[in-house]
């Protein structure tokens, strides 16, 4: 319902939703924190990795926590699916509405906006589902550089670029800089 978005998603569920989600996120991170500061280390304390990871933590321990590992197995599994199931039954609706869609061109312009979004989202949960859902936190770290380089440096370099170029105001803007720079550089 696009013409009742602003009736449906007012302020105060704005700010319920956003209430909501820090809550659920902040309580989701206590027990993974909890773990980890009651660890033993005994090996080096360099990782093979270039930021903190979680399965880089269990590697360096000498703990062989199978249940803190299990419980963040379960923990990755809610939180990843909870949120790609929503993801999923939105895009189900978007994809049987652009089939309803008469005309071929605009059909195109659909499809065409709503694949740059779906790649990013795409990249995002296949690289966190491949990061993250798995017993053991410890095995494949080379594997999980190339996984985290994906969400951390791919996934958000490409947002800017896919959402800014979709807008045809920013675009008229580029176009017009574009234009001075190469009189600029003409004269």
């Amino acid at each position: 319902n696009p013409l009742r978005y602003t009736i449906i998603m007012n302020s105060h569920t704005c700010l319920w939703v956003v209430i909501g989600s820090w809550v659920f996120g902040f309580l989701f991170q206590i027990w993974p924190v909890y773990a980890t500061f009651h660890l033993t280390f005994c090996k080096s304390n360099v990782l093979d990795h270039f930021y903190c990871d979680g399965g880089q933590l269990f590697k360096l321990s000498c703990d062989k926590g199978r249940f803190t590992e299990l419980l963040l197995f379960l923990m990755s599994i809610f939180v990843l699916f909870g949120s790609l199931m929503p993801a999923i039954i939105s895009y189900t609706y978007i994809i049987s509405t652009i089939l309803k869609i008469p005309s071929g061109s605009h059909r195109w312009k659909t499809v065409s906006t709503c694949a740059s979004h779906f790649t990013c989202v795409v990249i995002g949960y296949s690289s966190s589902l491949f990061l993250y859902v798995k017993l053991n936190q410890t095995q494949a770290a080379e594997y999980n550089r190339v996984a985290s380089l994906m969400v951390l440096v791919v996934n958000p370099f490409l947002n800017p670029f896919i959402f800014t170029l979709r807008n045809d105001k920013f675009t008229e803007v580029f176009r017009d800089a574009m234009k001075s720079c190469y009189q600029l550089l003409k004269d």
